[in-house]
């Protein structure tokens, strides 16, 4: 006698790959570590410039300022637990230990000048201030909501992710050649400074805001 039985196959499950993939494949911070370095590295060129009154500190520089203590916020997940925090916790301590260095400085070496190329233009601030907030804010938020919206593991948005890093990061290097180059006795800050500024804070809040 042939007994037949009736087994239903369990269906194939999709692999998903749920790896969560960090910009330039380093560990979980160090992309913002960098973005601080390089960031701060405007306030101690600015700081150091020899000369009295011919250098102050941009005033696009202070909104990026605000972006460098989000280098200590971080949301690990389960593949972030198996990454070497080394790298991110060297530039955090890096840009800490220089700054406050370099802050020290000059401030034995002469405090009026220090708090004056600390002082933003009040004419910037007057012309700039609400342009720069706006940029700020709407590229924070822009990068928050694709966050929410794609979700941390979905490829495309940490292509973005990495393409975000990118361009912000070759945009304030290449800030730093504009604003040395520009730097003498008789410097001012013209108006495309202002808009490359703009455009720069969007982008690496937009990055923050991935991060968030």
């Amino acid at each position: 006698m042939e007994i037949t039985t009736n087994v239903t196959p369990a269906p194939i499950q999709p692999i998903v790959d749920t790896t969560v993939y960090h910009p330039f494949g380093l560990p979980l911070g160090t992309v913002r570590g960098l973005f601080s370095l390089v960031i701060c590295t405007f306030f101690w060129i600015a700081l150091l410039w020899p000369g009295e009154h011919h250098m102050k500190v941009v005033l696009a520089h202070f909104f990026l300022l605000g972006m460098v203590l989000m280098a200590f916020a971080s949301h690990p997940s389960v593949n972030d637990r198996e990454t070497a925090p080394f790298l991110p916790w060297l530039f955090r301590t890096l840009f800490v230990g220089i700054s406050g260095i370099v802050v020290a400085y000059a401030w034995y070496k002469d405090v009026a000048v220090l708090q004056q190329r600390l002082t933003p233009d009040l004419n910037e601030v007057k012309d700039w201030w609400i342009p720069f907030l706006g940029a700020t804010g709407i590229g924070f938020g822009l990068g928050l909501l694709v966050r929410f919206v794609l979700g941390r593991n979905n490829h495309i948005f940490q292509t973005l992710r990495a393409w975000l890093s990118v361009v912000g990061m070759l945009m304030l290097v290449v800030e730093i050649v504009i604003f040395l180059s520009v730097t003498g006795p008789e410097s001012t800050t013209v108006d495309f400074i202002h808009y490359w500024q703009c455009v720069e804070l969007a982008i690496v809040s937009a990055y923050f805001g991935t991060r968030a």
